[in-house]
C-alpha cells in the first residue's frame, strides 16, 4: 500500500513539473506565433519579390533585344517592344500588386495576384525564345 502511494506521490510531482513547463512553452509558441502574425505580410512577400528578381535577371539575359507580342498564324510577331520594356514591365506589375498587398487588409488576393504576375516573365521568355 506504501509502495501505491509513492508512485502516486511521484506522479503528482512528475505531472505537476511537466505541467509547468508545458505552460512555458505554450505561452513562448503563442509569442513566437503573434510576432509570425504580425509580420505575415513580410513573410509572404519575401518568396514573391525574389523570385520577381530573378526572373527579370534570367530575361534580361536571355531574351533577345527586340521581344515580340502577339504571334500570328504566319508566325510572325503583330508587336515588337524592347528587352528593357519586356523584362520591367511584369517586375513592376509584381511589385504594384505587392505594395497593394502590403496596404491592403485581407492580405490574401492581392498576394494570389501578385504570384499569377509570375507568369507572365516565363511567358515572354516562352514565346519568344521557342519561336526563334
Amino acid at each position: 500500500m506504501e509502495n501505491k502511494e509513492n508512485q502516486m506521490n511521484g506522479w503528482q510531482n512528475f505531472c505537476r513539473i511537466v505541467s509547468g513547463g508545458a505552460e512555458r512553452f505554450g505561452t513562448v509558441c503563442r509569442a513566437v506565433w503573434d510576432w509570425i502574425f504580425r509580420l505575415r505580410k513580410i513573410f509572404m512577400a519575401l518568396p514573391v519579390l525574389y523570385y520577381a528578381l530573378d526572373l527579370a535577371k534570367k530575361n534580361m539575359e536571355e531574351l533577345p533585344e527586340v521581344v515580340g507580342f502577339d504571334i500570328q498564324s504566319t508566325g510572325e510577331f503583330a508587336q515588337m517592344i524592347s528587352r528593357e520594356t519586356a523584362v520591367y514591365g511584369p517586375l513592376a506589375l509584381t511589385l504594384i500588386a505587392l505594395i497593394l498587398m502590403f496596404c491592403s487588409r485581407r492580405t490574401i488576393y492581392p498576394w494570389l495576384i501578385s504570384i499569377f504576375t509570375l507568369v507572365l516573365p516565363l511567358l515572354i521568355w516562352f514565346l519568344n525564345t521557342m519561336t526563334l
